[in-house]
């Protein structure tokens, strides 16, 4: 362990910066950054390219000053997410707005394994960097999926609540609801409703009865030792 120099490119006063795993003695470079001594000139020339104007599209323009960051590699710590707030501002740019409902940041986290195979190669080998823009794209439509989904919960629990909201009877009921809603755990019957808003099982039944009333909740087919419900999220 060495003390982080802050708020400075790194001087390599240790050694030169390696990407490194493995145990002790049996350690595996994955990468080495360019020496020290260079990094105030690759810095000075990454971000003027970085600030000018390019005939480029800002998502390939996105994922090559990914790369070139994180392959300068110029601090000691904290390269990676420094990368990745570049990454996320260029995209801003490319969207031509302040908000964006996609996080690369997120997506490139979900898939590091991956991530770092392709950096690695690409670090390795030629001037070539179409493998890295390919998974960069790649990457980038996976975040846009997510948000996809995201949304489209987010959405169906607001029309969800706009049209049901004033016929719930108590916190209770609005509780598990919202559960339902966000993804419950297994399938729900009056044992489990009894115990999480920690009420006899009389009272969870008369409170499950009261919504299916309502037409919130159904009974799922089947039955058995325990009926189990359902909420209603068509046509909302």
């Amino acid at each position: 362990m060495n003390k982080v120099n802050v708020a400075n490119w790194r001087d390599d006063a240790t050694g030169p910066m390696r990407v490194v795993s493995g145990p002790v003695g049996k350690k595996n470079v994955h990468y080495q950054a360019p020496d020290a001594e260079s990094i105030d000139n690759e810095m000075n020339v990454f971000l003027e390219w970085l600030n000018s104007r390019q005939n480029i599209d800002l998502v390939l323009k996105a994922g090559i000053a990914h790369l070139w960051f994180v392959t300068i590699h110029p601090f000691e710590d904290g390269n990676g997410r420094i990368a990745r707030a570049i990454t996320d501002m260029i995209l801003a740019q490319s969207d031509e707005q302040s908000y964006r409902f996609y996080s690369m940041s997120t997506q490139i986290r979900k898939q590091r394994r991956d991530y770092y195979d392709v950096l690695e190669k690409t670090q390795k080998g030629k001037l070539d960097i179409t493998e890295w823009l390919k998974w960069f794209l790649n990457c980038l439509l996976n975040s846009l999926e997510t948000s996809k989904t995201l949304l489209s919960k987010v959405i169906i629990k607001h029309n969800f609540w706009l049209h049901n909201a004033s016929k719930i009877e108590n916190e209770r009921q609005r509780k598990i609801l919202n559960m339902l809603l966000d993804g419950f755990d297994g399938k729900l019957n009056t044992s489990k409703w009894a115990k999480i808003c920690k009420c006899s099982q009389d009272t969870a039944l008369r409170d499950i009865k009261d919504l299916i009333d309502k037409q919130i909740l159904y009974q799922l087919p089947g039955g058995g030792r325990s009926t189990n419900y359902g909420i209603r999220i068509e046509n909302q």
